[in-house]
């Protein structure tokens, strides 16, 4: 199986929830699977399995989950297949392949009466007054605002169901998730618009931003000393609390006597690893969480996928570049200019600037991957000799690692 988690905005940039979206076979070795096809295994629901196995803490820290489910899947049994699971915390995701006839009308009753929450995509403006009935016992409806009028929608959810959250899919550009928001109607966004590059700078960075990034190029230096990193860390409380908490939980029968102490306990690869995540997850507090989520998982999953790419020795600069891959959006430059303040690679600059370089299949693998591009990740599969399973474990652990990060 291969699944990604596509996350839903509210209009403050702040993740409303996640979407799960999942694929069990691979497309180019299945040639029959198509997109009306994808939920193979009928009454097996992929992204309940992935609730049941993963739980939603670790997939959404609580958050509700959108889970796909066809004109067939609709009919099974939902709490068997994740049975430890809230169904409130469930969002039972149907397209228009579920119809406005009595057999998908009381399917989705029986469902609401069990606590899940209903959302309905690929329905257009036309056929709105055919899907009253099923319209009226949603929580939410997906619309993509490329292809609607959102005038016509506004004014009929507004005038029968005025509940319903309305959710725009499709948003490509900043530009357009900004528009959006300034026109009014939608309560929630989706696409690939808070990932798109910096192509102009915004403005200088802040003065505790550069003390980060001095302390990135110190410990990144192949042969820095502790006591250069300790000097750094003891700028900034922060940094300082996050250390001691660390090492506090190595030593327990030791008592930490300075900042230089405790970085000796860590040890130079130790210390490396936790400031280049600290400092990622100091750098994002300005910045939209999913952008520090984005940075940590992409740092963690290139390093697993390491490996199967053939690059296991790299697995320390795969990391490093997964972590970077979003420094332009960080520090709200062009990566060219970004990456003048930070010290990386040839390899790792090579991969962030222009696609290229030997760790530049794994950034492209891990893009592909997060917009649940499955055609295209099947393809770089079957020409790598690369199976599902281990691509899937690699993803998995990333989101558990990152987890466990945030209780640290």
């Amino acid at each position: 199986m291969l699944a990604t988690l596509i996350p839903i905005f509210d209009a403050n940039m702040a993740v409303y929830s996640y979407s799960i979206f999942a694929q069990k076979e691979n497309f180019f070795l299945n040639p029959g699977i198509d997109g009306r096809a994808k939920f193979d295994g009928a009454m097996n629901i992929m992204g309940m399995d992935m609730i049941r196995t993963i739980g939603v803490p670790i997939l959404s820290d609580d958050k509700v989950l959108f889970v796909e489910v066809n004109n067939v899947s609709l009919f099974s049994n939902l709490l068997e297949q994740a049975p430890e699971t809230d169904p409130h915390t469930v969002v039972v995701l149907i397209d228009n392949s579920v119809k406005p006839e009595e057999m998908y009308i009381n399917r989705i009753k029986e469902l609401k009466e069990q606590g899940f929450q209903m959302a309905l995509k690929k329905v257009t403006v036309e056929r709105f007054e055919a899907y009253k009935e099923i319209i009226s016992m949603m929580d939410y409806v997906l619309l993509d605002h490329k292809k609607i009028n959102m005038k016509n929608a506004k004014f009929f959810f507004d005038k029968f169901f005025p509940d319903v959250k309305l959710c725009a899919v499709n948003i490509d550009t900043k530009e357009e998730y900004e528009s959006l928001i300034e026109d009014g109607g939608y309560d929630l966004y989706e696409g690939g618009f808070f990932r798109m590059p910096v192509t102009k700078g915004v403005q200088e960075v802040a003065p505790l931003k550069l003390t980060y990034i001095e302390l990135l190029n110190v410990v990144n230096d192949p042969d820095f000393k502790l006591t250069d990193a300790a000097e750094v860390i003891g700028r900034d409380t922060a940094l300082v609390l996050s250390l001691l908490e660390i090492v506090n939980h190595m030593a327990v029968n030791s008592e930490i006597k300075s900042v230089q102490h405790a970085a000796a306990m860590l040890g130079q690869k130790e210390l490396r690893r936790w400031i280049n995540t600290a400092v990622a997850k100091e750098l994002c507090v300005d910045k939209p969480s999913e952008i520090m989520r984005l940075s940590l998982l992409r740092a963690k999953f290139a390093e697993n996928l390491g490996k199967l790419f053939d690059l296991g020795g790299l697995s320390s600069e795969l990391f490093l570049m997964g972590l970077f891959s979003v420094l332009d959006l960080i520090l709200e430059k062009p990566m060219a200019e970004a990456l003048e303040l930070v010290k990386v690679s040839n390899a790792i600059r090579r991969a962030l600037l222009d696609d290229t370089g030997e760790l530049a299949p794994v950034l492209d693998f891990m893009k592909k991957y997060e917009e649940a591009d499955w055609h295209e990740i099947s393809r770089i599969m079957v020409i790598r000799d690369i199976e599902m399973d281990p691509v899937y474990d690699a993803y998995v652990d990333s989101l558990r690692w990152y987890r466990e990060l945030l209780r640290v």
